[in-house]
């Protein structure tokens, strides 16, 4: 471990607290948690996923399979527009020797509490959203977007915490079934993909369960918001995260 964190230090590639994985896998779990709420009780559309917002808007701008495109393209504008401010956020943070780790994962655990007072006591509606309904969307597409700037610039392989496909991919591909050697079949990485996916499908499946329970939608994104801020505090004490040479931010020559 020590080898490799002095090779990282080496390649200028920023330097990550032995837990911080495990943070990232619970990130994960919570973007499953989010999802099942957006998807299931919001939308239909995602809020961290974007991909699916993509697709459900060209479908719909084509007239195929009667999609709405509403809520997936407020999904998609509120989504960029917390990319944007994440990045200016975090930039501001960094030049003034602030946490920006910490301060982005506060900020979107107070999105998520905002999207969870908005929704307090109304109902889950799967279809023809309310601007109740929208509104606190659009509160957890902002969280999401800032969350995915907050992750990007951590850049912790294996763990992007709001998409698997890239994890599930490598840990398959690495496994008996795919024989590919150069994902580490049986490596710390290999099983850190793994407890990825484990992560967003048990994420995902709780707030199915307690959607299926009659939780209303402030209260399925309560625990969503309370574990954001927690690990935001548990990251508070740990050394803060080199960024020299995250993108555009290399150093001359």
């Amino acid at each position: 471990m020590d080898e490799n964190r002095e090779a990282g230090r080496r390649a200028g590639a920023p330097l990550l607290p032995p837990h911080m994985p495990a943070l990232m896998v619970v990130l994960t779990g919570v973007t499953g948690l989010v999802e099942a709420v957006s998807l299931l009780a919001l939308g239909p559309a995602f809020t961290a996923m974007q991909t699916g917002n993509v697709l459900f808007v060209a479908f719909g701008a084509a007239g195929a399979g009667r999609l709405e495109t509403l809520a997936p393209g407020v999904s998609l504008a509120a989504f960029v527009v917390g990319v944007v401010g994440g990045s200016h956020l975090e930039s501001v943070s960094e030049i003034r020797g602030r946490r920006w780790f910490v301060i982005g994962l506060l900020a979107e655990a107070g999105l998520i509490l905002i999207a969870a007072g908005i929704g307090w006591g109304l109902a889950p509606q799967y279809g023809s959203p309310t601007v109740r309904h929208l509104a606190a969307m659009v509160a957890l597409a902002l969280a999401m977007g800032l969350r995915n700037t907050t992750i990007m610039r951590a850049n912790v392989p294996g763990v992007p915490t709001t998409l698997v496909t890239r994890s599930m991919t490598a840990f398959i591909g690495a496994s008996a079934m795919g024989r590919e050697n150069i994902y580490g079949y049986r490596t710390a990485g290999w099983k850190l993909r793994g407890l990825s996916v484990l992560a967003m499908f048990a994420g995902g499946f709780l707030g199915a369960l307690m959607l299926r329970a009659g939780c209303t939608v402030g209260r399925l994104l309560l625990p969503a918001a309370v574990t954001v801020l927690v690990v935001g505090l548990l990251y508070r004490g740990q050394p803060a995260l080199h960024t020299d040479q995250a993108p555009g931010r290399e150093r001359p020559g």
